[in-house]
Parts: structure tokens; sequence; C-alpha cells
């Protein structure tokens, strides 16, 4: 019994030995790629807070400002499809003695989210909005809407730095570079966003001060304080390359 059992083993064992040499050698790397764009299209998210001891005068103060902004944007010429009432609330304040049952002041607030394709429009847009009942720009968030094209743009980029670092890394070893044997890709980018929700301590002006600063890049032209600047697309690769 035991003389069968060394041989069975004896027998599986260059079998392993097989395998092992079978795969391939290869090359692991990777490569990535950041392109520079100026976004086309721009996304707004402004809102309109009333507050008043009366429910139904809060709620009249809010549809009378919210009224007054889309009339504005109306006659600015943005599309109906492009305007959307995205958030409704109505929400009673209390004393800080909770034990009261009778709200101190109704709170009553909306969203409207904006969709600009006419990106030098923005600041006017925005001066008008806040002069039309807004008190609120919660968001502004700046995008490309060619995002496929400019991502497979930087892909190729992506592609390119990995073949080369692989090329080099070859060289070194004095090997060759062979046919692909597997790749992955990752994506980031195509927007910048600046903005706060309700309270957050950002409203108003200051939040246009706030993208102007950040948004870097690209000159406002003359008399404006918004710069739309630039966004980053990136790609990443890796992948692995057999070794002839």
């Amino acid at each position: 019994m035991i003389h069968r059992f060394l041989i069975a083993a004896l027998l599986v064992l260059p079998s392993s030995q097989t395998f092992a040499a079978s795969e391939p050698r290869s090359i692991n790397v990777s490569g990535s790629a950041e392109i520079k764009v100026v976004p086309d299209l721009i996304l707004l998210d402004v809102g309109v807070e009333s507050r008043h001891a009366q429910l139904d005068q809060a709620k009249r103060s809010n549809d009378e400002n919210l009224a007054k902004a889309l009339a504005f944007l109306k006659r600015s010429g943005v599309p109906d499809k492009d305007v959307q009432t995205d958030f409704i609330s109505i929400e009673p304040s209390y004393q800080y003695d909770y034990s009261s049952t009778k709200p101190q002041i109704y709170i009553v607030r909306k969203s409207i989210g904006i969709r600009l394709t006419r990106i030098g429009e923005l600041e006017n847009v925005l001066t008008g909005l806040l002069s039309s009942g807004v008190q609120y720009v919660h968001g502004i968030e700046f995008r490309t809407s060619q995002l496929r094209k400019h991502r497979d743009a930087a892909r190729a980029l992506a592609i390119q730095a990995a073949k080369e670092k692989a090329d080099a890394l070859a060289a070194e070893l004095g090997v060759r570079r062979g046919p692909v044997l597997n790749v992955s890709e990752s994506y980031a980018g195509g927007w910048w966003r600046s903005g706060s929700r309700w309270g957050g301590g950002m409203s108003g002006g200051q939040m246009a001060q706030n993208v102007m600063q950040n948004s870097g890049g690209g000159e406002a032209a003359d008399g404006e304080t918004i710069s739309v600047g630039q966004i980053s697309v990136s790609a990443s690769v890796s992948t692995s390359f057999a070794i002839d």
C-alpha cells in the first residue's frame, strides 16, 4: 500500500511543474492621462425660502417669489424644458421649549434646477435670480456635453502612456513587449461643482464669488466677475503585456 501511494505522488508532480512552466511571462503596467476642456453646460440649483407665523402666508410669499424667479427665466430665454422645481419643504419651527405644541413660525422652501447652455449668460442669470425672489444658490456645476468624446481622447493617451512604459521596462530588461494579455480602464472628472444646501453658510453673492475664485483658468469678459474656467477629464488603464 505504501509503494502504491508513492508512485501516485510521483506521477502527479510532473504535471504540476508543466502547468507552472506554461504560464506566460508578462509585464504589468498602468497609464493615465488628463485633458482640460472648457465647459459648455452649466447646471444651477437655486432656492426660495419664506418664513411666517401663519402657514398660508408663508406659502403665499414663497409662491410669489418663485413665480418672479420663473418669470425672469422665461424673459431671459431659458427654455421651459431646462427649468424644473426639484425640492419642496414645509417645516414648522418650534421654540426651544419642545413641550410647546404650537409652531413659532413656518418655513417654506422650494428649489429650482436650471440648465444653461449659453455659458456667457451665467452672471446675468445669477444676478437676475437674486433680484427676483431667490435667496440661495445651492450649487453651480460646470459640465461638458461631449463627455464621451473627451473620455475617448483621454483613454487613447493613457493607453499610449502604458505602452511606452512597457517598452521602457522591456528594454531595460533586455526583452521585447509582446501582445496584450488583459486590460482594464477607469475614468474620472467631466464636471466641477461648488455649493451648499439650506443654511450651509453660503448664499447669494457669496456663492457666486466662491465660484469665481475656484473655477480657475479662462478669463472673464470685460466687466464680468465669474470665469467658467476649465474642467478635467481623466482616464486610467491597467494592462499586462506578454514578454517575447
